[in-house]
């Protein structure tokens, strides 16, 4: 006997071919968006009142796809296209301790103002005055918009603004999102995994070169400031070298040769453990603070804080490590050496900034060569700079790894290629500073 289709199961089926044909749809226009496009599952879930995605599947609610799509099918097709591009842009992995409901606001507000920007026919739409003004504002007070440059606009805005920009940009439902205690293993594949697509889009945006508008530019940027947004924890295994350390090494050594030698000799084993192992740690390393007058000092202070919680791990930090501070606007201030977290400590209750000129990498990097010449350095493990970006970079490529820690948006067109980047978020560094002064007690924020 033949099945007869229920209510339920007909929405179900023609809610997955409405999404099969927005995909089309967007294809079309946006080629090199296809392994993105094709990347989420559908699920339907008619609880929902719009479009939502885990980073999995894509939650529609099936009756309420059939209703828009009779009468307003560009919307679908901005929804479908909003949801993945809070995935490629990693908006729901990266919030952090930020507050819930602004940090999804200016999520929303990036998306929307990047797919405006786009101008596509199968997403174009008139833009309310309200989304002008909003555009206008964001593009006037900065030369370089993110969903965290958004956020921190929308902190200071009186709670009747906030709510009005919150219904005009909201598009998709966030119910999904992982909130930051419920992140695990899984959450970070799935991470992982659109952190690959980004990186595939980019590429295919790059190689098709067909959309040089303002909103192809767009787009490019938001894909390169996720690239640059990464855990500080892992950008500073970059700094890492192989180094042989006074230590049983027990993935070298088979327990079953040693006893068995024992136990069939007396005091002879078959053969004794390895007494050295090679291990990646931290053991020299340069850290520069850009002291011009643009620089706040709690901000340094924080960022000194969380690089030292992260190096106070024993995998991490040599008992034996030597650290260089430098202090340095034009000219270097302050070269004051680490070499324990006791000292760490001392100086950070004591920690001034001095300078106060305009920012002129040169110094830096020329006081450092110094050192190593002068044999100062037997591992250096590399140089971090913290800075705004604005000043003089040096032309020549140094003879170590040298990154550049931008605690403000960045022109990454003038720093130069040999030099690594990374965007700190200053919210996020003060949000994971006040976190682990709760749990450990050890540092005040």
């Amino acid at each position: 006997m033949p099945h007869i289709q229920s209510q339920s199961e007909w929405e179900e089926g023609m809610g997955e071919k409405i999404l099969d044909f927005i995909h089309h749809e967007l294809y079309m226009e946006l080629r090199f968006l296809n392994v993105a496009l094709s990347a989420l599952k559908p699920k339907s879930a008619g609880s929902l009142q719009t479009l939502a995605t885990d980073g999995v599947f894509l939650y529609y609610p099936a009756g309420w796809m059939i209703s828009v799509f009779q009468n307003n099918q560009k919307f679908l097709n901005r929804a479908f296209l909003h949801s993945v591009l809070h995935c490629i842009f990693s908006h729901l992995w990266i919030a952090g301790n930020r507050d819930q409901k602004l940090w999804h606001t200016a999520c929303d507000i990036i998306v929307e103002y990047t797919i405006d920007q786009m101008r596509t026919n199968c997403t174009s739409r008139i833009l309310s005055w309200q989304r002008q003004q909003c555009y206008h504002d964001l593009e006037q007070k900065n030369s370089f918009i993110s969903a965290a440059v958004i956020y921190r606009s929308l902190q200071s805005l009186p709670e009747d603004k906030f709510r009005c920009l919150q219904r005009e940009f909201y598009t998709d439902d966030h119910s999904y999102w992982p909130v930051e205690t419920q992140k695990n293993a899984r959450t970070q594949t799935i991470r992982n995994q659109w952190a690959k697509i980004a990186r595939q889009t980019s590429i295919r945006q790059t190689q098709q070169g067909s959309d040089t508008s303002d909103g192809g530019a767009l787009f490019a940027t938001q894909l390169s400031i996720h690239k640059s947004r990464r855990s500080y924890r892992d950008f500073l295994k970059k700094f890492t070298m192989l180094h042989e350390e006074l230590q049983c090494n027990p993935d070298e050594f088979d327990l079953n040769y040693y006893t068995y030698g024992l136990k069939l000799y007396g005091n002879l084993p078959f053969i004794e453990p390895l007494e050295t192992r090679e291990i990646q740690k931290i053991r020299e390393f340069v850290i520069v603070i850009d002291t011009s007058g643009s620089t706040r000092g709690d901000l340094v202070k924080n960022f000194l804080k969380e690089t030292f919680r992260i190096l106070d791990h024993q995998e991490h930090f040599f008992s034996s490590c030597k650290i260089r501070l430098l202090q340095c606007d034009d000219q270097v201030r302050m070269d004051q050496e680490i070499n324990s977290l006791d000292q760490s400590g001392q100086l950070l209750d004591s920690f001034t900034l001095l300078g106060g000129g305009g920012t002129d990498f040169r110094p830096a990097f020329s006081y450092v060569n110094q050192l190593v010449e002068q044999k100062k350095f037997r591992q250096l493990g590399g140089l971090l700079y913290f800075t705004d970006g604005r000043g003089i970079y040096p032309k020549k490529r140094p003879p170590y790894q040298t990154a550049f820690l931008f605690y403000n948006d960045y022109d990454d067109s003038l720093v130069p290629p040999w030099a690594i980047c990374l965007r700190l978020e200053p919210e996020q560094l003060m949000h994971q500073n006040n976190q682990n002064h709760r749990q450990r007690g050890i540092y005040e924020y």
